[in-house]
């Protein structure tokens, strides 16, 4: 039976627009999904969107709407994207779904009859933006700062959260095992975190302040915290019977860093011991998109729109560029002109030109079919390219598993290169005008051909939609499988060639402006 993987991404609030953040995300789960696919396992890959809360419910009163319409159109605009991006995910989950509001009361009934959460009453201040209650230590110079928006004094009562009971324990779970978040630098913000006493987390508020959400079952006169609600979608949408987990479980989880401390390091670890549940099997934090060194916001007017750049460029563009500019877990600058750059150098000169060259000169020289190759006509020069693409490969792949995809890609290009020097080095044009030559041409570009095909194969979870296209130029081959060790590839007898066409055609327009 195939190894289970479990993956998800943060489900994305519906109360602003998708921006480039949320496409990274879910490009980047999306990659390391089908990398795990393409290794025989068998994936679960969970994404979707948050729906409840405050700031919903006043997006829907200034529009002169109601909060379950409002999300409707927004939930699509989510959904509509992420399927433009060719992301492949098993299951979108929206937190209005019956399926997860359901879990959401039986994980909150169990909670509260094994002593996990009790009422009381909050006094204090309360941020309207972050939707979390305020303590003393979140003032600077004596203020709130900006990023609270509107702050609020109140009373009244809640249902809160046994937290702190639990701090000791997650303080020995992480200083035992660094390696839970990634990169493991992230552990350090957790443990600083955790230095002071946590306070038990409320996880209600009073119906009458905020409607839309989902009813506590043993008090109907308040609904769930919407951090508390959107964490359980990780178990809600796999199943929990008040007991167990459903068997895909454990996951691994894509953040944005923003969101890590406290809501997945601390809220949820704790949510689970407290339920009895296994911890998932890992938190992979990743950085955020800034330009100029600066985070985009749309105050600075400097959010990057996704879909800008995929009518300009393409998906696979757009998919190659975020994956390999950002180092996973860290911060990455984005800039227009390298985006432009990348596209032209990277994917049009070196990839492009490259199945370009070989479909077209199969055409020109075989009328359209692969040569077979006979062993004993391999030389040195060949057993060169053989050898330097399949340690490209071995590399990329070295390099996916440890989540260095930025460098992945990098090792695999030295691949692409590699065969454009092949190219370079054997001059199939010059071979085509000596008929002695005959055998050494058909040599030549069999050998391109099945180069690409490997290259192909390693190439899919990041340009599935280019890696079509190349199949379909190369005869319509199936995608090589990834589950074990990569060897040269034979290409079948009497496979003919497609029509070449550009990859990636040459654009002379200015590069996409924020």
């Amino acid at each position: 039976m195939p190894e289970r993987f479990y993956i998800t991404t943060a489900i994305d609030y519906v109360n602003g627009n998708p921006h480039l953040g949320h496409a990274y995300e879910k490009v980047l789960t999306d990659v390391l999904a089908r990398h795990h696919r393409r290794r025989g396992e068998s994936v679960f890959f969970l994404t979707g969107v948050d729906e409840h809360g405050i700031k919903v419910q006043q997006s829907a009163q200034k529009q002169g709407r109601e909060p379950q319409e409002f999300c409707d159109e927004m939930a699509g605009r989510f959904e509509s994207l992420y399927r433009r991006l060719n992301v492949s995910f098993d299951d979108f989950v929206r937190t209005t779904q019956p399926r997860h509001k359901t879990v959401v009361q039986r994980v909150l009934q169990k909670l509260y009859d094994d002593g996990e959460i009790y009422p009381d009453v909050y006094k204090g201040f309360y941020s309207t933006r972050q939707e979390q209650f305020l303590t003393e230590k979140d003032r600077v110079s004596g203020k709130f700062p900006e990023s609270f928006g509107e702050v609020i004094e109140l009373e009244e009562k809640v249902y809160f959260f046994r937290l702190a009971k639990y701090q000791d324990w997650l303080r020995g779970e992480l200083e035992k095992n660094p390696d839970w978040i990634y990169p493991s630098f992230r552990t350090k913000e957790v443990l600083g975190a955790l230095e002071a006493p946590i306070p038990d987390l409320c996880i209600s508020r009073p119906k009458s302040r905020l409607a839309w959400g989902i009813p506590l079952p043993f008090d109907a006169e308040q609904v769930t915290y919407v951090w508390f609600d959107a964490l359980i979608n990780y178990i809600s949408i796999i199943g929990y019977d008040g007991e167990k987990v459903g068997e895909r479980w454990p996951a691994v989880h894509v953040i944005g860093k923003d969101i890590m401390v406290p809501a997945h390091a601390i809220y949820w670890p704790i949510m689970l011991k407290a339920l009895k549940l296994p911890l998932p099997r890992l938190l992979l934090v990743h950085g955020w998109w800034t330009q100029n060194r600066e985070k985009m916001s749309k105050s600075v007017g400097n959010v990057v729109d996704p879909l800008d750049l995929i009518e300009s460029y393409g998906v696979d563009a757009f998919r190659y560029f975020v994956m390999r500019e950002m180092a996973l877990g860290y911060d990455a600058d984005f800039s227009a002109e390298q985006f432009h750059l990348r596209y032209q150098g990277e994917l049009g000169n070196t990839l492009g030109n490259l199945v370009n060259r070989a479909v077209s000169m199969i055409t020109r020289y075989r009328e359209g079919v692969v040569p077979s190759i006979k062993q004993e006509a391999i030389t040195p020069a060949d057993q060169s390219l053989r050898g330097d693409i399949l340690a490209a490969v071995e590399s990329y792949r070295s390099n996916m598993d440890k989540l260095q995809i930025h460098v992945a890609i990098m090792e695999l290009w030295k691949g692409v290169a590699r065969a454009n020097q092949y190219v370079e080095e054997s001059a199939p044009w010059k071979l085509a005008k000596d008929p002695a030559l005959s055998g050494r041409l058909d040599v030549v570009l069999g050998e391109l051909a099945s180069g690409i095909y490997l290259l192909a194969g390693e190439l899919e979870p990041i340009l599935p939609g280019t890696v079509e296209k190349i199949l379909l130029q190369l005869g319509g081959l199936p995608v090589l499988p990834g589950r074990s060790a990569p060897v040269w590839p034979s290409i079948p007898q009497g496979t003919r060639v497609g029509k070449a066409e550009p990859l990636f055609p040459r654009i002379e327009l200015a590069a996409p402006q924020s």
